[in-house]
């Protein structure tokens, strides 16, 4: 296995001329904020920045949130990152989530609400469409697996809106495990339950379908799941 060996050392399950994907761990940024914490895309120019003069081109194409990890895909020029971005705008890209969450959530649905970001508390609310900024967010789920209180789901995002999956699920009844922003009565200590675990895209330069796939960690509370251990 391939690693940029940097500080924090991201694991790299793919490289070629065109894209970088990469193991994003829990609790590491994904691109620079005020905190001036390690981040992806600084990490990943370092990675590259290694094997060239000058600063390397590194296109986020997509960002997980800072406690969510897993599968994120990164483009190494600048026609990558717009075909790339492009295949999101054009809902072809499918980026596929596991969560363990509690409440009751039935065995599929597809959930539309309107968000709306306040930037001043970094929190997303569940707002009327008519709301000034209010944005549409949409995402279908399905049930995997049930171990006593909690469930596991697998969530297919049609937008990519800030802290959606996190947002839709609370309102729903059904709040993520460990989230602390949105869930209530989360015990401390627990990183979220929410994980980027499969990709699959056009390849921006061969159009060759590429696919994806990143178990979860054996860890609280993905063990719990015999679906999450293969």
């Amino acid at each position: 296995m391939k690693y940029t060996n940097t500080n924090p050392n991201l694991k790299i399950l793919f490289e070629d001329d065109d894209l970088l994907i990469i193991d994003k761990p829990i609790n590491v940024l994904s691109q620079e904020d005020h905190t001036g914490d390690p981040d992806v895309l600084s990490l990943c120019r370092e990675y590259l920045g290694g094997n060239q003069n000058g600063t390397p081109f590194v296109g986020l194409v997509h960002r997980l949130d800072r406690p969510v990890g897993g599968l994120m895909l990164l483009a190494k020029s600048r026609k990558a990152a717009d075909l790339l971005s492009q295949q999101i705008r054009d809902r072809t890209m499918q980026k596929t989530y596991w969560a363990v969450t509690s409440g009751a959530p039935p065995q599929n649905g597809v959930l539309t609400h309107h968000l709306r970001k306040n930037r001043d508390t970094n929190i997303v609310s569940v707002v009327s469409q008519t709301q000034k900024k209010a944005k549409q967010a949409i995402l279908s789920f399905a049930k995997l697996e049930r171990v006593d209180d909690l469930f596991l789901l697998s969530i297919h995002l049609q937008t990519g809106r800030p802290h959606q999956i996190r947002v839709q699920l609370a309102e729903e009844g059904y709040p993520i495990w460990g989230d602390y922003k949105y869930g209530l009565n989360q015990p401390d200590g627990r990183d979220i339950a929410l994980r980027s675990i499969e990709l699959i895209f056009d390849h921006p330069q061969t159009k060759q379908e590429m696919r994806f796939e990143l178990a979860p960690e054996h860890t609280e509370p993905w063990s719990r799941f015999a679906i999450a251990k293969y």
